[in-house]
């Protein structure tokens, strides 16, 4: 499983400028194809969600034309699809699959309309329903209320009333209303039931007069597509950015500080998502806004739990379920029943995921309470998250209180491709510093007392591979028997309090520290399943105010953003008689000729392994102790560090 480990963060702030829409992005998309002339689409969302749109309106043979700057060229077809037969595969794209699916039925054509897995158990028979209403002819090629789904050519019926039920998806709403205008037939939509997800409606209407069509609307009960109704190319669109995607960094800025800005979006969107910001208002975040960006920072006091109706917000809403780990009393979300039916079952995942962390949560049908703690949990088996993109940009924000380990991080194409990197631009981690070298070269000593001087953390990677070997030894494990040697380090039950190490509650703190428990530790260290097991534990150590960490590989795999890197060396043979003083001021009888021999092994085997080998990185200092006093050592470590810039 591929997973991305995130750095624990101190602060956040900067400007990001935001993708487009997706719902805007694929609304454009199908009108433009619908309409009358060529549309010029710009700053279109590019994902996964947009790229099966644009594939599936290539594969009706719409004209598409890709050119500089991310412009899209869309021919519209004038109300007909010039392809009436066709296999449409849609992947787990929803706002494809059920406006499409709609468009479709309208057409004429026959058609078999599919997606992944997950996508045949969202729910689609609310539309289906209504659209053979109108005399569309749709099939179940599943379970019934369910893609995949074969359309056939039929007589269209339009005119007179529809209902569609709007407690489930306001997607079936909009399905329908895009595709109404291809009858040209007046014809009503009655709602039945409670609307959810209204200012999702407000943009399907501002989108569909922009293109030339004014559906006249009875508050949220029926909605009229008038007669003679066609779309018509307004030239050029211009996608606003994605006010969902917004929320992550907004949250941002309140939880890490701020002040953080996001420009695409402001007070002028047709977006319902960006009052999000109204809601982090109300939780305390200082908020400022202008015609297309927001603003937040943190509150002196802290943020606060609230308790919240979400309709407005649905998909901005789960951002609020982890920003409530950094809030003061528990948090409400309610009214998000729509959750249960999007890429996964997002309450029943977010409810798993943040008790991971350690916070208690409730979960009903329609709602999710967030209480949180203390100290967030840093779970070793990671966040998993469910090939949904919301879940794995959600749970980023978890990095302000842990170092946090995200599965499946690729899933954020569907949205935002670049969220990762776009998040490293405008936060601050907890500082490192990475001394690295070979056997006795003095590493040890001089990173515990640099991160004595500091005031920070102190990791001695070498001891978690010594106790690994010192388990496996007392399992009676061969230290080659990689699988075996790997599931003892991924369930170490190690406790480090000051000087103690304790392996199972025994203080092993002299054991490790024996010769042939240092020749284990390399040979384990050579096992690239054993470096895996440890690697995420290793990068625990890493918290506030910061790390100092010696090893082989601190800089290079650990902790590659670590600001202060240090190759710290000397020879051999200084190293063989600083090893050697240290065995008789133990009382522990030796001679120096195995010690050098032994060292010289060492250095080979740690040097030519194939996982994370010791060698100099091109951005490390390189430090030789062999003249050097430890004092001295120290103080070059210290002003290495204080002249490096803060990596954000």
């Amino acid at each position: 499983m591929e997973f991305l480990d995130l750095p624990p963060l101190v602060s956040a702030c900067g400007t990001v400028r935001l993708p487009g829409s997706k719902s805007i992005s694929n609304r454009v998309l199908l009108l433009s194809a619908l309409a009358e002339g060529e549309t010029e689409v710009r700053d279109l969302l590019a994902s996964d969600d947009t790229h099966v749109m644009l594939e599936a309106l290539k594969q009706l043979g719409v004209g598409i034309r890709h050119e500089a700057d991310g412009v899209v060229r869309v021919l519209g077809v004038g109300g007909t699809f010039p392809v009436k037969t066709g296999d449409i595969c849609l992947g787990n794209a929803g706002t494809a699959v059920r406006s499409l699916t709609a468009a479709l039925a309208l057409a004429g054509g026959h058609y078999k309309v599919s997606g992944v897995a997950r996508m045949h158990e969202r729910p689609i028979g609310d539309l289906v329903n209504g659209l053979r209403e109108i005399g569309a002819d749709v099939i179940y090629l599943g379970n019934a209320g369910f893609p995949p789904l074969e359309i056939r050519p039929a007589s269209i019926r339009a005119g007179g009333v529809v209902q569609v039920r709007g407690d489930v998806s306001s997607q079936f709403l909009t399905g329908l209303l895009m595709a109404l205008p291809m009858t040209g037939v007046e014809t009503t939509v009655e709602v039945v039931g409670e609307l959810i997800s209204k200012p999702y409606i407000e943009i399907t209407l501002a989108i569909m007069a922009r293109f030339g069509v004014a559906v006249t609307r009875n508050g949220w009960q029926s909605f009229v597509v008038p007669a003679g109704s066609r779309y018509v190319s307004p030239g050029v669109v211009y996608v606003e950015g994605d006010a969902s995607s917004a929320s992550y960094f907004l949250a941002l800025g309140a939880i890490g500080g701020g002040p953080l800005r996001v420009e695409g979006v402001g007070r002028g969107s047709i977006q319902g998502d960006v009052r999000f910001a109204e809601a982090l208002a109300q939780m305390g975040a200082v908020i400022e806004m202008g015609d297309n960006w927001i603003e937040a920072k943190a509150p002196q006091g802290g943020l606060k739990g609230i308790d919240l109706d979400c309709n407005h917000i649905p998909d901005a809403a789960m951002t609020l379920a982890t920003t409530a780990l950094f809030a003061n009393g528990p948090t409400t979300l309610r009214n998000i029943a729509s959750w249960r039916v999007k890429e996964t079952d997002r309450i029943a995942a977010m409810a798993r995921e943040l008790r991971k962390l350690g916070a208690l949560v409730e979960e009903g049908a329609d709602f999710i309470r967030v209480t949180p703690v203390a100290k967030l949990a840093s779970p070793a088996e990671g966040i998993d998250t469910y090939d949904d993109h919301r879940v794995a940009m959600c749970f980023s924000l978890a990095a302000f209180g842990t170092p946090l380990r995200i599965n499946d991080p690729k899933c954020v194409g569907k949205t935002f491709p670049d969220y990762f990197e776009r998040l490293a631009t405008v936060t601050l981690p907890v500082p490192v510093i990475a001394i690295d070298g070979p056997s006795a070269s003095g590493k040890g000593t001089v990173a515990a007392r640099v991160a004595e001087t500091l005031g920070w953390h102190y990791l001695d990677s070498g001891a978690l591979y010594r106790l690994t070997a010192l388990a496996a030894r007392r399992a009676g494990v061969a230290w080659d028997n990689e699988p075996a040697v790997a599931a003892i380090a991924a369930k170490l039950d190690v406790v480090f309090s000051g000087s103690s190490i304790l392996l199972a509650g025994e203080e092993v703190g002299e054991a490790i520290r024996s010769e042939e428990m240092s020749s284990g530790a390399s040979k384990v260290a050579a096992l690239p399943a054993v470096r895996e097991a440890l690697l995420f534990r290793q990068r625990v150590f890493r918290q506030a105010p910061g790390l100092v960490a010696d090893g082989r590989d601190m800089g290079s795999v650990v902790f590659p953003d670590a600001g202060t890197k240090v190759f710290l060396t000397a020879s051999v043979e200084i190293r063989a008689d600083r090893r050697y003083k240290q065995l008789i001021a133990k009382g522990i009888e030796a001679t120096i000729s195995p010690i050098l021999q032994d060292l010289r092994e060492r250095d080979e085997r740690d040097s030519t392994r194939s996982v994370a080998p010791l060698q100099q990185n091109a951005d490390a200092e390189l430090l030789d102790t062999s003249a050097l006093t430890i004092v001295d050592a120290v103080a070059q470590v210290l002003g290495w560090a204080r002249k490096a810039p803060q990596k954000r």
